[in-house]
């Protein structure tokens, strides 16, 4: 009777109560460390089926003679281009693991969303995120260990300020294509610039805004190194064609998932664990020095006295 007799004062069923017999809305497992990772996205990226890459160049310090007088064609200059006579040549560089799976986990817990779809989601973006990290900071290839004395300059105050933004552009004048920078230093600058009275335009890329430097977009990533509240920015022009700097990968490999990346199922072992190899093959290449340009020695936290 007691069981079947309602409490005085409880009114109505409660949320707690209540609660186990609803059916919650999921989402997809969220991960806080994935970023945008703008820089693959504005890369040219080219395929090498051998997996090596040859940049042949001129070399430097050649002249083409040529003649400009039209009075007397009888006798005009010879000349040839000469070429380095061994060019350097990238190799595909991995980034590589293998996801595992228990097989009970993935045919109990599959509803609504397939755990093996999602773990390989997650583990894709880890890869992605190593890929960035990789394409700036590789001692063999990276973007950082890639440029040339001549193109690396000096913070004139410490501060990332607009005269050191011209002076990189100055170093890639030929068709600049964007700065990337690390988010800190992205507010740096623009601290500098408001104290200039310089508020730098906006532009709207892939559905984002980028505050921008004579009209060259600022990139942020995260994967650009700050070490003792210093940073670097970096300059860079793309695309084969302009001499600039290019992203190499291997295509049409076995169970590509996009250029490079690729999943491939390894079997079930003995204890009923599913095993998926998953292989991205990726590097980078800077076709002419002037290419790219950083400015070294940043100072991120450096605040200024303000005078009213």
């Amino acid at each position: 009777m007691a069981g079947q007799v309602k409490n005085a004062q409880q009114t109505a069923l409660s949320d707690v109560a209540a609660r186990p017999l609803a059916i919650a809305t999921r989402t997809v497992p969220q991960a806080p460390w994935i970023t945008p990772r703008w820089l693959p996205h504005l890369l040219s990226w080219n395929p090498v089926e051998s997996g090596i890459y040859r940049v042949n160049r001129v070399k430097e310090g050649e002249s083409v003679d040529v003649d400009c007088s039209n009075r007397d064609e009888r006798v005009l200059p010879n000349t040839f281009v000469d070429y380095v006579e061994q060019p350097r040549e990238y190799l595909l560089s991995a980034v590589n693991t293998v996801l595992d799976v228990h097989t009970r986990v993935s045919d109990l817990y599959s509803k609504p969303y397939n755990q093996i779809s999602e773990q390989l989601r997650l583990t894709i973006e880890a890869i992605k995120e190593r890929q960035e990290s990789e394409l700036i900071n590789n001692k063999e290839y990276g973007l950082l260990n890639s440029i040339a004395p001549s193109q690396r300059i000096k913070t004139r105050t410490g501060a990332p300020t607009p005269d050191d933004l011209d002076e990189l552009i100055t170093k890639v004048w030929k068709e600049p294509g964007f700065f990337l920078l690390h988010p800190l230093t992205i507010a740096a600058f623009g601290r500098e610039c408001t104290r200039r009275g310089v508020p730098p335009p906006t532009v709207s890329l892939f559905g984002s805004q980028f505050i921008t430097w004579r009209g060259i977009p600022l990139i942020p990533s995260d994967k650009v190194p700050i070490e003792n509240n210093k940073s670097k920015i970096l300059l860079i022009r793309t695309g084969e064609s302009r001499q600039g700097v290019v992203g190499l990968y291997q295509p049409d490999l076995p169970g590509e998932q996009s250029p490079g990346l690729s999943v491939r199922f390894m079997g079930i072992n003995e204890k009923a664990i599913a095993s998926y190899l998953v292989s991205l093959y990726c590097s980078l290449a800077v076709l002419a020095d002037d290419a790219i340009a950083v400015l070294e020695g940043v100072e991120i936290n450096k605040y200024h006295e303000y005078k009213y």
